[in-house]
């Protein structure tokens, strides 16, 4: 009662005194302030948010405006919206488990405010907004009972001020493009994919922007800036994607509400650590989840393009998995053309006797995609699936790989979900390749272990300009594209593709901390592993993929990142430059609890970008040791308790 006596107040007194704004509310921990505003100064009109950050006591406006409406096929709720109310502010204070991510326990507390619109018809519109202690989420409703429409716009666009320093991907189908760092000089316009990074001028304050909570009601959007390079506006799927099949505007039924608009806020620190968008996302729909384990799993896709046509080669890597302790291992494309001494059903059974899981890939199969690739349709219907998944469960297996959606669009969104749903009838894991980024369904179904949508090492399988742009890539994807969820970018390869990356040894040994994956598929070929170092061998198989704890402890979106994660009473640290100089960091081991010394196994760069230089040393609280990094370097260490 207190808090929402204070919110009240607050209320009244700044919109009694700011021009045009009718009400202003702040996060539990009063960091993130959230104002509404009128833009013609009445009741009646176009509205806008505004976000603003608290630091320390200095109040930065990261986001001048936020535009919010709807257009809707029958009308508009947008331009003339007259505001009604709004409702009293409730607290949101939450805690639930993920079985993987970058936090096993989560919580999240905001506080929300309902604000109540109709339109010169007397329609009405909500707009539901939350002041989380990390960041804003908004999200619009249709509170009537009935009636069905089509959305034919949204409204949403931020405007971002001139000053401030972005980090965005153009937009693609597959989401697998190279972020581009803006500043003042150098701002672009286009179509930009999620997440969005900023940085606002005085440096103050980072905000991600993204989306949350996708489901079958609505289609997934992206950013653009073609019209106005200071206002990203949301923007739906292009009519052309997916071979131009499926509507490109959502069809609804009331009552209605939009996905999440998400905006993650705070320190750079903060928008590493957080997990926003789970947290807005719905509870999950799996009761039993005792199958759900997340692993690391042997690759052969990325050293042998065709290897799972190839027995021998399916059992090298089942082999692989046993001797690193990794508890999957995945069979990519034209397992049903196997040879060369056994079939699927074969390397079933083999995998099977060395206490290894098999995972399998399919093409998702339908007119939405050119590929052709077998096999095609096996995925399509939920006759299809229960019929695929039922042999899948007999032979072993624990999951599937499903590639080529190449669409956002509502009915790609439900097919997605639809897959999600029937693979948890039969205890099946899901893996998305070739597909949309994050948006929340790990929490609704933590049977989705990863999804690609990034630039990862099978690039190296496709084209040579991704060798130079790789290390300034990894340093930048920590803060942008692993924030929001999963990524599979396929990591920690040592020797080299159909083309060579130039990280060091030290730098790839690294991502196996700093990127988070509920299946972390590791790419090399077995002798690249074999052929390691005792130490970093030996971290490989013990390094955890789904964490307790996340902490950023330095870092710049590409130039370099050090992060600390933890499982249990273990701390794992990966660090990573990604510029073309050597550089020494300073890493404080101030994350460690109260009197407790630790064990920590230190594996840096050595001497040249294929050598170690391993240290073994007792460290607590208090301590700080300098790393040395090569150019396009980094580092691994593991910390136990003593």
């Amino acid at each position: 009662m207190k808090r929402q006596l204070v919110l009240v107040m607050l209320f009244s007194a700044i919109s009694s005194i700011a021009f045009g704004q009718k009400a202003a509310f702040q996060s539990p921990n009063q960091k993130i302030v959230v104002e509404l505003f009128n833009k013609q100064n009445n009741d009646i009109g176009e509205w806008y948010i505004k976000a603003s950050y608290n630091n320390n006591g200095k109040i930065t406006e990261a986001i001048s405006g936020i535009d919010v409406g709807l257009s809707r096929s029958d009308q508009d709720f947008s331009k003339e919206l007259k505001f009604l109310k709004a409702g009293k502010p409730v607290l949101i204070n939450e805690e639930y488990t993920a079985l993987h991510g970058k936090r096993a326990v989560c919580k999240n507390a905001a506080n929300e405010v309902i604000f109540a619109f109709e339109n010169p018809t007397k329609a009405k519109l909500n707009i539901i907004i939350r002041a989380y202690n990390d960041g804003i989420a908004f999200r619009y409703e249709f509170p009537d009972r009935q009636g069905s429409f089509v959305v034919k716009d949204e409204l949403t666009a931020y405007s971002i001020p001139s000053q401030t320093t972005r980090w965005l991907e153009k937009w693609n189908p597959a989401n697998e493009g190279l972020y581009t760092a803006m500043d003042t000089n150098k701002i672009l316009s286009g179509e930009w994919g999620y997440p969005a990074l900023f940085n606002t001028g005085n440096k103050d304050c980072w905000f991600l922007l993204h989306e949350a909570d996708v489901d079958r009601n609505y289609c997934g959007t992206k950013l653009s800036n073609a019209l106005d390079a200071g206002k990203y506006k949301l923007t739906f799927p292009d009519p052309k994607d997916g071979r131009g099949l499926g509507a490109s505007t959502p069809a609804i039924t009331l009552p209605w509400k939009s996905p999440w608009r998400v905006i993650i806020m705070g320190t750079l620190a903060d928008i590493v650590a957080s997990t926003l968008v789970n947290d807005v996302s719905a509870p999950s729909v799996i009761k039993n989840s005792s199958w759900i384990k997340p692993g690391i799993a042997s690759w052969n896709y990325w050293s042998a393009n065709h290897g799972t046509k190839d027995y021998k080669t399916v059992c090298d890597f089942a082999d692989l998995a046993a001797q690193m302790n990794w508890p999957y291992t995945l069979l990519d494309w034209e397992w049903d053309a196997m040879g060369n001494g056994g079939k699927l059903e074969d390397a079933a059974k083999y995998i099977a006797s060395k206490g290894i899981k098999p995972l399998i890939w399919y093409n998702s199969g339908g007119p939405h995609t050119y590929v052709s690739a077998t096999p095609r349709d096996r995925m399509l219907t939920h006759e299809n699936r229960v019929e695929e998944f039922t042999k899948l469960k007999k032979l072993g297996f624990a999951g599937v790989k499903v590639d080529f959606f190449e669409s956002e669009k509502q009915d790609m969104i439900k097919y997605y979900l639809d897959i999600l749903e029937d693979a948890a009838q039969f205890d099946m894991m899901v893996y998305f390749h070739g597909c949309i980024v994050p948006r929340g369904w790990e929490r609704t179904y933590p049977n989705l272990m990863t999804h690609e949508a990034v630039r990862g090492a099978e690039w190296y399988n496709n084209t040579p300009d991704f060798t130079m742009p790789a290390p300034g890539h990894n340093a930048t994807l920590p803060f942008t594209r692993n924030v929001v969820g999963p990524m599979d970018y396929t990591p920690v390869t040592f020797t080299n593709s159909q083309y060579p990356h130039v990280t060091s040894y030290g730098h790839e040994l690294a991502l196996s901390v700093l990127f988070e994956s509920g299946i972390q598929h590791m790419a090399d070929r077995p002798e690249g592993y074999y052929e390691l170092p005792d130490a970093a061998k030996t971290f490989l198989k013990n390094v955890p993929n789904a964490w307790d704890d996340t902490r950023l402890l330095d870092g710049y979106p590409g130039k370099e990142v050090i992060m600390a994660r933890r499982k249990g009473n273990d701390w794992y640290l990966g660090g990573i430059n990604g510029e073309q100089r050597e550089k020494t960091k300073t890493v404080k081991f101030d994350f460690l609890p109260d009197g407790v010394k630790y064990k920590l196994t230190l594996i840096a760069d050595g001497k040249h970008d294929k050598a170690f230089a391993t240290q073994y040393l007792v460290v607590d609280k208090s301590s700080a040791l300098d790393v040395k990094l090569l150019r396009r370097g980094g580092f691994a260490a593991s910390l136990m308790p003593i």
